[in-house]
């Protein structure tokens, strides 16, 4: 869900850490997200208000330096909930689909945050190809492919467990779909470049950020239409 620019062809890379000796120096080298300022804070309280205007790389940096603070987590997590608690019916009638592995752990997510089970597993099937295990060279882990900052300020402290992760990425998307008022695109956008991108081009509808399209990296431009492929093929 995070852009890699170092990645050829603007493709993330995906590694299995639990089969690889690269979780272990992964974290001897990252044993955590600490250390994030209190203006660092603030801009993430203001960007989950849906008032930051912040740019990418702004948005970028807030997301990954959350503190590991119980407190700064705790005021995360309420306003998250507070959006994702309030976003009944954004995004249409849940469908029936294709089933999947973990069928049931959709299904609740869909009836908990309002998301259509078609579109998270097109979002689990485009970030992971429904492996719980991967983790891409951004630095995004698990089903949902959730970055550090933005799993920690979810609750969820093992993006590598499947309910853990749809539960939080769901909610996060449901979040985004909140922000942008059920506008499905736009919170696809947010949800793989983040909402800094998408704020930065001053649309308001799906029809003129798709318009706009060209002012997205190339990665969420095709991140949009794989979603929509995906999508087709698990609704019935």
């Amino acid at each position: 869900m995070s852009i890699n620019a170092a990645a050829p062809s603007g493709q993330l890379k995906w590694v299995d850490l639990r089969s690889s000796s690269m979780k272990r120096e992964d974290t001897k080298s990252n044993p955590g997200v600490t250390g994030a300022s209190a203006a660092a804070f603030t801009a993430m309280l203001q960007q989950a208000a849906g008032t930051s205007q912040a740019t990418d790389s702004s948005n970028k940096s807030t997301y990954v330096a959350l503190a590991g603070s119980s407190s700064m987590d705790n005021l995360l997590w309420q306003q998250l909930g507070e959006a994702a608690g309030a976003n009944s019916g954004i995004s249409g009638e849940i469908t029936q689909t294709v089933p999947t592995d973990y069928e049931q752990l959709i299904q609740t997510a869909s009836a908990k945050y309002g998301v259509p089970v078609d579109l998270i597993k097109a979002v689990i099937d485009t970030e992971s190809s429904f492996n719980p295990n991967v983790v891409s060279s951004a630095g995004a882990k698990g089903l949902m492919q959730l970055m550090d900052g933005t799993a920690n300020g979810l609750g969820v402290s093992d993006p590598f467990d499947p309910a853990q992760s749809i539960d939080g990425g769901v909610r996060y998307l449901s979040y985004q779909l909140k922000r942008y008022d059920g506008q499905e695109k736009m919170a696809l956008a947010a949800y793989n470049a983040g909402p800094g991108r998408v704020n930065k081009l001053g649309v308001s509808s799906d029809a003129e950020l798709m318009a706009n399209l060209s002012g997205l990296p190339k990665e969420t431009q095709a991140y949009i239409a794989k979603i929509e492929r995906a999508r087709a093929q698990f609704a019935v």
